[in-house]
């Protein structure tokens, strides 16, 4: 079998999507409202109609387009390129990295914060003890 025939090969595409996206064969055959060894044989197929294949498409939530120009090697390039390229692809995830607060002026606050509740959580057992101790004293 040539390389072309495997790059082509849209059975091989589906399934690796449906992998890729956790999804086993029977919740596939069940979006699709057909059984799993449906779902079996139309992966072993190397083609498919473009009718099943836009029901397919739909059923693994891509598009008939990324469907027929899946390929492992594009997939994995795009996610190891992800952090470094995240705003080349018209988004603005993770191009923003400045701070707007000084992390030391945070962790005192915090430390302030914990000390006063620390401060009135004692308070709160010492009025306890007194309070116990006029019990006692009344007995």
């Amino acid at each position: 079998m040539s390389t072309l025939t495997k790059q082509n090969h849209i059975g091989r595409k589906i399934s690796r999507i449906r992998e890729l996206r956790d999804m086993k064969q029977e919740a596939l055959a069940q979006a699709l409202g057909t059984s799993q060894q449906t779902i079996s044989a139309l992966e072993n197929s190397e083609t498919i109609d473009d009718e099943r294949l836009a029901e397919v498409a739909k059923a693994l939530g891509v598009s008939v387009e990324a469907l027929k120009n899946f390929s492992d090697e594009a997939a994995i390039n795009f996610f190891n390129n992800f952090y470094d390229n995240s705003g080349s692809h018209g988004t603005n995830f993770g191009t923003n990295n400045t701070c707007n607060f000084n992390p030391l002026d945070k962790l005192v606050e915090a430390y302030e914060e914990n000390k006063k509740l620390y401060e009135r959580l004692v308070q709160a057992e010492k009025e306890k003890v007194e309070f116990l101790q006029n019990i006692l004293k009344d007995k």
